[in-house]
């Protein structure tokens, strides 16, 4: 019989033999299936999900993205300001002509962990600086030494800071000296407004009362005005009154803000600090009483001491 025809007996066997092969392939990929853990099935179908998915996630962001698009073109039009994820510096008037200048020039009379914390405040200050109502014109002068090496090494970003001035010259020689006034509660002179075509200077000193009425000496054999905060006319403290070179600076941005000095003190003064208005009583919390161990922001001297520093 030619190899052409099948009888019915090889036929079967064929048949047979095909079932065979398809049962065994099914049999392979359930006992693949069966391997896989009750959980490890549902992950695996969580993620074809997603993989079915993509296609279907990806035409959303694009729709959400022209839509944004649309919107922001919209208040474009209507002249409006469009105010996205990105938080946008609030509207401000002109920055004020007056100048604050931070004094680093006492970089040899304090330890590596004072300069840190000077380095914090000084950040401090540039921060409420770029939000405030009335930026002032920010000047960082005599900046060098431990101060900038570490400026350097913890905040490269620095260098691109905005709305400042840094130098590596001292005050008196950035600013003519008629225009300077050295804060320092030495002085005599007690500010009552603040002068807008002046450079009020600030003492960049964390010493913890070491070098007491430095600054005001330095005011005195340069020749230059000098002055205090109005703080004993309108404030009382349960603790030292010891203000960091941030509290002092702030300070003055809330004045400028406000026209009104014991709004900005009590602003600014941390609470454990226990400020009260002038005349009243008060009793210092805990806090209050151990408000000297912070060295963060309450303890630092930016002026040599606690009547030394404004």
């Amino acid at each position: 019989m030619s190899s052409e025809y099948l009888t019915p007996s090889n036929e079967k066997n064929d048949v047979a033999s095909a079932t065979e092969n398809k049962d065994g392939q099914s049999s392979a990929n359930n006992g693949e299936t069966e391997t896989l853990s009750k959980k490890q099935r549902k992950k695996l179908m969580r993620h074809q999900k997603w993989e079915e998915e993509r296609n279907l996630r990806k035409q959303k962001r694009k729709e959400k993205r022209q839509k944004r698009s649309l919107e922001r073109k919209n208040q474009g039009e209507e002249g409006g300001e469009f105010e996205g994820r990105k938080r946008l510096r609030k509207e401000v008037t002109p920055s004020s002509p007056l100048r604050l200048v931070i004094d680093c020039s006492f970089d040899n009379l304090m330890m590596f962990k004072d300069v840190r914390k000077l380095h914090k405040q000084i950040q401090r200050c540039y921060s409420v600086n770029r939000r405030a109502a009335h930026p002032v014109q920010f000047y960082l002068t005599s900046l060098g030494g431990q101060l900038k090496q570490n400026m350097d090494k913890t905040d490269e970003g620095w260098v691109n800071w905005k709305d400042i001035t840094v130098k590596t010259e001292a005050y008196h020689e950035v600013v003519v000296k008629e225009e300077l006034v050295y804060l320092t509660s030495d002085s005599p002179n007690v500010l009552t407004e603040l002068d807008e075509t002046k450079a009020y200077v600030i003492g960049g000193l964390v010493d913890h009362n070491h070098h007491k009425g430095i600054t005001f000496k330095r005011a005195q054999e340069l020749g230059i005005d000098h002055a205090q905060l109005p703080l004993n006319s309108f404030v009382k403290m349960n603790s030292r009154k010891v203000l960091a070179v941030n509290h002092v600076f702030e300070i003055i941005l809330v004045y400028l803000e406000k026209g009104n000095w014991q709004e900005a003190f009590f602003t600014v003064l941390p609470l454990r600090k226990g400020a009260i208005p002038l005349g009243q009583e008060g009793i210092a919390t805990e806090d209050e009483e151990e408000s000297d161990r912070d060295t963060e922001t309450v303890t630092p001297n930016t002026t040599g001491n606690e009547q030394d520093q404004q």
